[in-house]
């Protein structure tokens, strides 16, 4: 199977949930984030604004800053396709720009190293038992987590575990992955 064909099947399969069921489930993986150790030690959260059908992660945003955590947005250099990691305090600070992204404003936002962010929630459609992921398809993340040396998990819905999935040489694991149903700790 290709990576292209499991995004078509991820797509399908996810876009099947109910809004309820959603909700429901995207609650649940916040639930098993905030009580997980590398969210409980990070200061800074390196996270992504999502788009249905990805798990929620406005809830989880809110809360980090409830926890007084720093939060750092990804903000997409398509000339370059790389990413640029910029501090939010609200999400007034957000524009939407690219591929319905919503991604932080340049001129009212700081820029992030990687090595403030101690926690980064890294996205995908489908994920292996191994941590590997199948994104969305600009390898941007792949490129990031190349000297990314800190914590790294993503959120994903029971239905995005997949046990086979091709494996190229850039291709980067996460360490956790967590669904509605617990940690599935890789590294």
């Amino acid at each position: 199977m290709t990576k292209d064909s499991i995004r078509k099947i991820m797509k399908t399969k996810l876009k099947k949930l109910s809004k309820p069921e959603y909700e429901q489930k995207s609650f649940q993986i916040a639930r098993e984030l905030f009580s997980s150790d590398a969210w409980k030690n990070a200061e800074t959260i390196g996270i992504t604004i999502s788009n249905p059908p990805e798990v929620d992660t406005y809830f989880i945003i809110k809360q980090a800053w409830l926890d007084g955590k720093r939060v750092a947005v990804p903000r997409c250099i398509t000339k370059e396709k790389k990413l640029d990691f910029r501090f939010i305090s609200s999400f007034d600070q957000l524009e939407n720009i690219y591929i319905h992204l919503w991604e932080p404003k340049i001129e009212i936002t700081q820029s992030v190293t990687k090595q403030e962010i101690e926690l980064l929630v890294v996205p995908g459609l489908a994920f292996n038992k191994e941590g590997y992921r199948v994104g969305f398809g600009g390898g941007y993340y792949d490129r990031y987590l190349v000297d990314f040396d800190n914590q790294t998990i993503s959120l994903a819905f029971a239905e995005q575990l997949v046990v086979e999935m091709p494996i190229d040489t850039y291709d980067k694991p996460v360490k956790q992955i967590v669904t509605e149903n617990g940690f599935h700790i890789v590294k």
